[in-house]
């Protein structure tokens, strides 16, 4: 390849870097994603005579049920079926 199609193609090939990377900055730059915009929660009222919804965050309401399928029980511990048969939420993993 001669000198002269050698810094052309080097040229080129620059060139497209910077213009790839000036798309991509205006695409995905910070000042076109909406993290500043807002939304209004909505709010919905219980049925009379039901329990009101449990607060965002809250432990869930009722018993632990524990997942006996055969599948799953041949990975699982020793510590943590004995947390399930306790009725516990079980801390360790399976």
């Amino acid at each position: 390849m001669n000198p002269i199609r050698k810094g052309m193609t080097t040229a080129a090939i620059a060139g497209s870097l910077l213009a790839g990377g000036a798309v991509g900055a205006t695409v995905f730059g910070a000042a076109s994603s909406g993290a500043a915009t807002t939304t209004t929660p909505t709010v919905t009222s219980a049925a009379p005579g039901s329990a009101p919804p449990a607060p965002q965050g809250a432990p869930p309401s009722g018993t632990f049920k524990p997942n006996e399928s055969a599948t799953h029980e041949t990975k699982e511990s020793a510590q943590r079926e004995a947390e399930e048969t306790a009725g516990k939420v079980p801390t360790t993993s399976p």
